[in-house]
């Protein structure tokens, strides 16, 4: 049995997983995501350092170690073009984090270190051991605080000439709207990622619609995210069903736009945001229907939630570092 560490680096944490080349979860940890410069590292070698720590004796069988990252990874394995977390951009992280690792493998042999896009690992992960598998043509959108993508294309991941292919959260949906952390106006991860939920939270409780949601983030409507939205919808509150429905119909115009050009088999969707559950499916499918072409009837392109969860990158990350997929 061959164990892989994934740890997949997210705007607010680091999760960690060791999973078998079965799929088989063998502990989990997570650390805060770093918020500046050259933190990185650091957090890394956290992450890494605690999950081999939960494995005792079964560190031995670690074959490798996967990374994701909200960014593109360069050929020489420095991250750039990072715009949720700028702390990322040109640091040099395969062949320092290498390092560290040769430390931690100790006097076996050296572990493998591959990095890839987060939510490119998520697709990765979804083929090798969750919805995707056997899928030859999927698509995988990603919620968290922005929106990231995946795509499987003939039973493989699809990376394109530069590393930019799935990047879907940065396609314009709406030239006249919310200025992006990448620069462009409107862009889909403005309205349909956690970031947009919480944004859609505060301007509903200044209209004095958001209640529970804003008892929860303890009556300041600043501090009101979209945990507190879910944490709502999921106590039945009313005005935070109305927010994900809001974001259910952004969410199901941008994968009816990415399902034209892609024609998947299947879109799954995954990451932190994907813990709402049916809260979120519901009125995504339900909006997606009611967009026509292939959301309904013989040609209907099944929207179904991730297998694997929030755990999708990290499940993802741990197969490259096995080797599973390309």
């Amino acid at each position: 049995m061959g164990i892989g560490l994934g740890l997949d680096v997210g705007g607010t944490k680091i999760l960690a997983c060791a999973v078998t080349d079965e799929g088989d979860l063998v502990a989990e940890t997570r650390v805060d995501s770093p918020r500046v410069p050259g933190q990185l590292l650091e957090a890394l070698t956290e992450a890494a350092d605690a999950i081999v720590a939960l494995l005792g004796d079964q560190r031995a069988a670690v074959v490798g170690v996967g990374v994701g990252v909200p960014s593109l990874v360069a050929s020489d394995g420095s991250l750039y073009d990072s715009p949720n977390l700028p702390a990322l951009e040109g640091l040099p992280v395969r062949a320092a984090f290498a390092d560290r690792l040769l430390a931690m493998s100790g006097e076996g042999p050296r572990w493998r270190l591959v990095l890839d896009n987060d939510a490119t690992c998520a697709a990765v992960g979804e083929l090798a051991f969750g919805a995707a598998r056997g899928e030859q043509d999927a698509l995988v959108v990603t919620l968290g605080t922005g929106i990231g993508g995946g795509i499987v294309s003939g039973g493989r991941v699809l990376r394109g000439a530069r590393g930019f292919a799935g990047e879907v959260g940065h396609i314009v949906v709406d030239p006249s709207g919310p200025v992006c952390t990448c620069g462009r106006k409107g862009c889909f991860e403005q309205f349909a990622s956690g970031s947009a939920l919480a944004r859609f939270a505060r301007r509903a409780a200044g209209e004095g619609k958001a209640g529970r949601a804003l008892v929860l983030a303890g009556g300041e409507i600043a501090e009101l995210r979209g945990e507190h939205v879910l944490a709502a919808a999921k106590e039945g509150d009313a005005d935070a069903l109305v927010l994900f429905a809001e974001l259910g119909g952004h969410l199901a115009t941008g994968i009816a736009n990415l399902v034209e050009v892609l024609d998947p088999g299947l879109v799954l969707i995954g990451g932190g945001l994907a813990g709402a559950g049916r809260v979120l499916l519901d009125p995504t499918v339900a909006a997606f229907a009611a967009s026509g072409r292939r959301g309904r009837g013989d040609q209907a392109v099944p929207i179904v939630l991730a297998e694997l969860g929030p755990r999708s990158g990290a499940y993802g990350a741990a197969a490259l570092g096995l080797g599973l997929v390309d």
